[in-house]
């Protein structure tokens, strides 16, 4: 696994990744964001660690009481997008919440959409 709990050491590495967010580039929203994963116990977030290098993040807000989990934040360094990065990501969450379902924002659902259709292609 791949995905590694963020913690509060990493608030800056966070902080990077989210500021490729176009509603998160202003420091006082990204400050807010992190503040909000650090803070409430529903909200996690995730960096994505391939050998020495952080070069992703996927935040997640969890309801235990209806099982499912909503994307929230999804950032991947610009050098590694367009290499599934985003979906491995995903089926990782998947094992993280076996038995929750899924959801997005209006901002992640074109994400989630595009990783279910490469999904479902590979189950052909």
């Amino acid at each position: 696994m791949k995905l590694i709990r963020f913690k509060k050491a990493q608030e800056k590495i966070a902080m990077g990744f989210l500021s490729y967010i176009p509603s998160e580039k202003m420091l006082r929203k990204l400050q807010e964001t992190v503040q909000q994963y650090i803070c409430d116990e529903h909200w996690q977030l995730f960096l994505y660690k391939e050998l020495e290098d952080y070069i992703g993040l996927i935040g997640v807000e969890v309801n235990d009481e209806a099982r499912t989990y909503t994307v929230q934040h999804v950032s991947l360094n610009p050098s590694f997008r367009g290499e599934g990065i985003g979906f491995k990501m995903l089926k990782e969450l998947q094992n993280i919440y076996p038995g929750y379902r899924c959801q997005s924002t209006d901002f992640t659902e074109p994400f989630i959409a595009s990783c279910l259709r490469k999904e479902e292609g590979a189950d052909r």
